[in-house]
């Protein structure tokens, strides 16, 4: 922030007279709580310090540093004596005073905007340093912020920055969130997408690699084709021979190799005759080999739509979650994609072998869900409960319509639980007991 904006923001606070509490939303944001839904939060991040309004914020932990306990201890319930900014600095101070007992302390909270040693002091009236956000060293620094020493003073300097006129102070708080917010979700954006990117590049390349039938065929032909030949001319090859060259059943000669692992060639043949076993098989399940690959690329295509027209962090989030530190990953299943919404696990198959196996795996009163009259993912929300929110079946319901390859528009999206599903052949199904949740795919 710039010392203009920071006076700005300290003359919009001075109709404040008390603080309710100040605590931790995030690593380096506090949150300042003034009254009922008034409240500012200053972000004391490194390089990009700034303060900003908003209506709800998301807590994701609560924190119990020595920090976050003075905090409380010395600002809730604590009169405004006065705010301020410091002169010749990016320095914001909030000055309290707080009775407890037959004591009134008086605390200072300073909010140091200065880039690279940008931090939150809390100080007694005396400068004398109670705890602070970052700890800094005699060896890093030659101003200590250490607990018990005595706060330096930054040396003030001159500010050649541009006069700035905030009209309105309020809106420019909620500005400055949502312009970081925007990058923010762009920078994300493009990280994920690119995760998913590399998903589908992968599959792509799996598909490319696998023979089309016309190769298999053919391949198979000359094992069973060689086969046959080996085995009416034992009498004539020599057991040194691995090549040499046959007439066939037509009367022409064919060039034919013997399997390097071959003793003799009765053994030869025997090889061979597996091998062209082994390729009829691998036809029979190449379109089936390819249709799963095919339905992976077009899901995580999907997905990487999603994610493109996501509106929030939390949205993106929801489709690719954080992975927790020290967390050891679980093998799941390659045709089954997880999500998780309000303490919820969704599954959702990527292609016929998920949707099988999520069919079979499911308990009686988990909710299955499908989009009407399409063929589509199936998906599975993990429930112990007869019913569910409408917000969590709705949900399911996106991901159903969304992680199909459907054209945009409007979809209705059958559920009901699994118990009053029948399975008739694969993934194909008979259900009773349903009710349908319109959905739009934008």
């Amino acid at each position: 922030m710039t010392r203009n904006q920071l006076l700005e923001v300290a003359n919009f606070l001075k109709q404040h007279k008390k603080i309710n509490t100040i605590y931790r939303v995030e690593d380096t944001i506090l949150k300042v709580e003034f009254g009922k839904n008034e409240a500012i939060f200053f972000d004391l991040k490194k390089g990009d310090s700034y303060a900003f309004l908003k209506s709800s914020y998301k807590v994701l932990k609560r924190y119990s540093a020595p920090f976050d306990i003075v905090l409380k201890k010395r600002f809730s319930n604590a009169l405004i004596e006065k705010i301020e900014v410091e002169d010749g600095n990016r320095i914001l101070k909030f000055h309290t005073k707080k009775s407890s007992g037959y004591k009134e302390h008086k605390t200072i909270l300073q909010l140091e905007f200065t880039g690279r040693n940008t931090n939150a002091i809390i100080t007694d009236e005396n400068k004398i340093i109670l705890e602070a956000l970052r700890h800094i060293d005699s060896f890093t620094s030659t101003r200590e912020v250490k607990v018990g020493a005595t706060l330096k003073d930054i040396p003030p300097r001159e500010f050649k920055s541009k006069d700035e006129t905030i009209e309105d102070c309020e809106q420019f708080l909620k500005d400055e969130y949502l312009k970081r917010e925007e990058i923010k979700l762009k920078v994300i954006k493009t990280q994920k997408a690119s995760q998913v990117t590399k998903k589908i590049k992968k599959f792509q390349s799996l598909l490319k690699s696998i023979p089309s039938p016309q190769e298999i065929e053919q391949k198979m032909q000359k094992a069973y084709s060689d086969a046959d030949i080996v085995m009416a001319n034992l009498q004539n090859i020599k057991s040194y021979e691995k090549e040499f060259t046959l007439v066939n059943f037509e009367g022409k000669e064919v060039l034919i190799t013997l399997p390097k692992e071959a003793k003799s060639a009765t053994h030869a043949s025997e090889l061979l005759y597996k091998m062209a076993k082994k390729l009829k098989q691998k036809l029979k399940n190449s379109h089936i080999e390819r249709e799963n690959l095919i339905s992976k690329i077009e899901f995580y295509e999907s997905l990487k739509e999603m994610i493109e027209n996501a509106k929030s962090l939390d949205e993106i989030n929801l489709y690719i979650p954080k992975a927790k530190k020290n967390e050891k990953r679980k093998k799941i299943d390659s045709n089954i994609e997880i999500f998780f919404y309000q303490d919820y696990k969704i599954l959702v198959g990527k292609n016929q072998k998920g949707n099988i196996k999520l069919l079979k795996e499911a308990n009686a009163s988990d909710f299955w869900l499908h989009v009407k009259d399409i063929p589509s993912s199936h998906v599975i929300i993990k429930n112990s409960k007869k019913s569910l929110n409408l917000d969590i079946i709705e949900f399911g319901a996106k991901l159903c319509v969304n992680l199909t390859k459907l054209n945009k528009g409007n979809y209705l999206v059958d559920y009901t639980q699994r118990r009053n599903v029948k399975v008739r052949e694969g993934a194909n199904v008979n259900y009773v007991d349903y009710k349908t949740i319109a959905i739009v795919k934008e």
